[in-house]
């Protein structure tokens, strides 16, 4: 009862958060982030610089502010999508429960805030830098929710609402688009220059590349299950392809409301999309027609070997898929 005499005084303070307070509550983070995946932002980050020349101490805050929004973020699809695997692991939060999983990942979200707070050499005040960072977070939400509507009400979006759905809301789109006007906000050279039309041509290609590996890539089966999509219900690129190119025949609409785990209902889906619809060469297609509007842009813009060589290794054909 002692505890309670006089308390008015010590609530006038913050109570005390200690470290290890702090590390049992970000669990499921620390768990998912000592499986680093390809950090591709790094990249990115290494190459756009060439043509901004943002300090050295500002480039590491931008990248541990966004690596966490992206991890986070991760933590919260994998919740929403019912994912077994991340990154070849189980996902977090068949390790820690959902509530702890999504209290860490809205955690880190304020946490990534701060780091940008702290951003040092920045040409913009605080509040414009938050400013960015509202923006971002309200698009990936929007363009998440979108998603999840299409996906529980088995609604079959069209190319142009997919397209600008992944332009809001997917890791790529989003979190480099944020990636980039921070460093846009930090540069010392070419300060009226513009790359965010670029950076988002860039995540849409990423995006619709990924949608057509996770029904055809060994490699991603192997890290994160066989056509995964499927599984989760998604309209990804090459499925509402297939499912648009004949609406009479609701075969993929049918599987797809089962979220299929095996690979018997998956294999008939896949075949059909390559043999009947041919979604994947259309896809491929649309890639092609992407990546080289990326390079003119990659021109127009000056060149940058660093992008150049990133869009080299996202190259994808039908020899690729094999």
């Amino acid at each position: 009862m002692a505890f309670y005499d006089d308390i008015l005084p010590r609530l006038a303070t913050p109570s005390v958060w200690s470290s290890d307070n702090d590390s049992e509550v970000l669990k499921p983070f620390t768990y998912l982030t000592s499986n680093p995946g390809k950090d591709i932002l790094y990249h990115f980050i290494e190459a756009f610089n060439a043509w901004m020349d943002v300090p050295l101490d500002a480039r590491a805050t931008i990248s541990k502010a966004v690596n966490m929004l992206h991890n986070a973020n991760l933590m919260i699809d994998d919740i929403e999508d019912g994912s077994d695997l991340r990154r070849g692991n189980p996902v977090a939060h068949s390790v820690f429960g959902i509530p702890r999983t999504l209290d860490a990942a809205n955690y880190v979200y304020f946490l990534a805030q701060q780091e940008i707070l702290g951003l040092q050499n920045s040409r913009f005040p605080d509040k414009d830098l938050i400013a960015i960072f509202t923006e971002e977070l309200i698009s990936l939400h929007r363009g998440q929710g979108l998603e999840l509507l299409w996906r529980e009400s088995l609604q079959c979006p069209t190319e142009e609402e997919y397209v600008h759905m992944v332009n809001d809301r997917r890791q790529t789109s989003g979190l480099l688009r944020i990636t980039i006007r921070l460093m846009m906000a930090c540069a010392m050279r070419n300060v009226d220059a513009n790359y965010v039309p670029l950076m988002n041509l860039i995540g849409i290609f990423y995006q619709i590349r990924d949608d057509l590996l996770n029904l055809q890539s060994p490699v991603y089966s192997n890290t994160k299950g066989f056509a995964e999509d499927l599984t989760e219900g998604k309209f990804s690129f090459p499925i509402l392809h297939g499912v648009r190119a004949d609406q009479s025949d609701t075969q993929i609409l049918d599987i797809l409301k089962q979220r299929p785990t095996t690979p018997t209902l998956k294999f008939p889906v896949v075949e059909y999309l390559k043999t009947k619809t041919r979604s994947f060469e259309y896809t491929l297609g649309v890639l092609e027609k992407l990546e080289n509007q990326a390079r003119t842009e990659i021109a127009r813009l000056g060149g940058n070997v660093g992008l150049e060589r990133i869009i080299d290794a996202l190259h994808v054909d039908g020899a690729t898929l094999g």
